[in-house]
């Protein structure tokens, strides 16, 4: 899910492909990432608690094979939850008929300068027919806001795109 919020990654496959070495040693790494640049990531996602020597010479040995063929490796532990809950909830709204567009000028326009999420919504309308555009916006980072530091509520703090990045 990390993957599909990323706005650079535009193609994601899970178990791609199966790496055999010899004596019988194989590995299916669990993700492949091509991003908007061509570059391609291949990545394993295990906590770090459970990875056995076994699994770290496999993870070794894929990292040397896709560096081989000019792809990047990326060994990943266990996700932060919040973030992850946070991005399950705002996938949600990714599609585009959630969007209106009169609402979400007017939500660009009351979040250009941080301000709680409920509160700006509110000045905007009805939140039944604001927050889903809101959480869209956030989704496509038209608005930004701390996805991992709690969940999001209608205290969270929302600023305009890049504005979280930047105020970390």
């Amino acid at each position: 899910m990390l993957l599909d919020a990323d706005p650079h990654v535009v193609g994601v496959a899970s178990q791609p492909f199966r790496l055999h070495w010899p004596g019988g040693t194989h590995h299916v790494p669990d993700y492949f990432a091509r991003y908007a640049d061509g570059g391609v990531t291949v990545l394993d996602v295990r906590d770090d608690k459970r990875i056995t020597e076994d699994d770290q010479l496999k993870f070794d040995l894929s990292e040397i094979a896709c560096r081989t063929v000019g792809w990047g490796y990326r060994q990943l532990g266990v996700p932060d939850q919040v973030l992850v809950a946070n991005i399950r909830w705002l996938s949600g709204y990714r599609h585009p008929r959630v969007c209106r567009d009169d609402v979400a000028e007017s939500l660009l326009a009351v979040f250009a300068e941080p301000a709680r999420l409920l509160s700006g919504a509110q000045i905007v309308g009805d939140r039944l027919h604001v927050l889903p555009v809101l959480f869209h916006l956030l989704w496509h980072r038209q608005l930004s806001t701390d996805l991992a530091g709690a969940l999001l509520s209608e205290s969270a703090v929302v600023g305009p795109a890049g504005w979280w990045a930047h105020s970390c």
